[in-house]
């Protein structure tokens, strides 16, 4: 059985039952976008202040696991919304040859295309406002590309750039959660494969409450278990999924969200990891904010990924230009719009155009009727 969330449900079909998620999920017109985007903004403002000014909001200091900081908040998000959205692309597609190549196009030119210019343009101009000759990076800088291509930050600066912002060494702090977003596309294909999210669905629910034990054994210092990161985004991302396989069985409330919106203070003011006991009132948080929230609006471009990859080094150029005199809001206000101007050049430039190629066929596929 195939969940068929990407039909939406009329009014009249809707009016007689129970509001769910997949009664009251359309897909042309819900906020998936706007919300991606403003998680976007929110990690680059939280990152303006971490580059500029050696500050972030934290939730809570536990000492087994210390503080929870804005910006993780926002990155869980991002992964519930994306094992949601990445399981119903799988399903729609029926094809995992054809779901990796979808994924890889999304990921993969723009964050490239970002290591390219991060190592060949602005690392020198670093260099340069840090007093040291530009052409100094080089050949590091070539290094920072191959090392790092693969998704997996092995590298984080270029040249020894920068060191004199409040994060020393490192030209883009946010690009390491691609590798495990990219990681987290291939469980999604693993468990399709397996069948686990169609004829052995069942299970998936039974697979995310032996993760969120896990996470919380390790958080309580009872167990020492490898691989936390992973842990972390396997859960949230999985939590998104089964956002998706049961949407028929998720009721859309607004009581319901006040309760998981409490759960969540709770973790994060009491336990030293919030994830394994409210993570999954934050995943429902996340999820009813997709077709609760007045942002269905669809600008037919999406800036959020370009907004994620390309802030942190515009926020270390304008630390190193001197832009945090002026304080911390119009940094934050300047650093932002520069960052949805790089990250409108980035759609219309390279992930549109990667995108359109979506449907070209492999070499192993009969082309379609008047191709040949």
């Amino acid at each position: 059985m195939v969940l068929d969330i990407a039909r939406p449900v009329t009014a009249k079909s809707g009016s007689s039952r129970a509001r769910t998620l997949k009664s009251e999920f359309n897909p042309k017109a819900n906020s998936l976008t706007m919300l991606r985007l403003g998680l976007a903004s929110l990690v680059a403002m939280v990152h303006a202040g971490a580059v500029a000014f050696g500050e972030q909001p934290t939730f809570g200091v536990d000492p087994r696991l210390g503080p929870t900081h804005l910006g993780d908040l926002a990155v869980d998000a991002f992964f519930v919304l994306s094992g949601f959205l990445v399981t119903m692309s799988y399903l729609r597609l029926g094809s995992p040859a054809r779901y990796l190549w979808h994924r890889a196009l999304r990921i993969l030119p723009a964050f490239w295309v970002c290591l390219i210019f991060t190592a060949v343009v602005l690392a020198p101009l670093i260099t340069l406002l840090e007093g040291r000759p530009p052409l100094s990076v080089y050949p590091q800088a070539f290094s920072y590309i191959w090392k790092n291509a693969a998704l997996h930050m092995f590298d984080f600066s270029v040249g020894g750039a920068p060191h004199t912002t409040f994060t020393p060494g490192v030209v883009n702090g946010a690009l390491w959660t691609l590798y495990y977003e990219f990681v987290c596309y291939l469980l999604i294909a693993a468990l399709g494969v397996a069948g686990f999210l169609t004829r052995r669905v069942r299970w998936m629910p039974a697979l995310v409450i032996v993760l969120g034990v896990l996470n919380e054994v390790a958080a309580l210092g009872l167990l020492d278990l490898p691989a936390q990161q992973m842990r972390r985004f396997f859960f949230m991302f999985l939590l998104g999924a089964c956002g998706l396989l049961f949407a028929h069985r998720i009721p859309i409330s607004g009581r319901w969200a006040l309760a998981g919106l409490l759960l969540v203070a709770l973790g994060l003011a009491f336990l030293p990891d919030y994830r394994p006991v409210a993570g999954v009132g934050f995943a429902y948080l996340c999820l009813w904010a997709v077709v609760a929230l007045p942002l269905r609006w669809d600008p037919g471009f999406d800036l959020s990924y370009g907004m994620y990859i390309f802030h942190w080094p515009i926020e270390t150029l304008l630390t190193l230009l001197g832009v945090a005199a002026l304080g911390v809001v119009p940094f934050i206000v300047i650093a932002v719009l520069l960052a949805a101007v790089a990250a409108a050049l980035s759609w219309f430039l390279v992930e549109k155009p990667a995108l359109a190629h979506k449907s070209r066929p492999f070499p192993w596929e009969e082309p379609a009727i008047g191709t040949r």
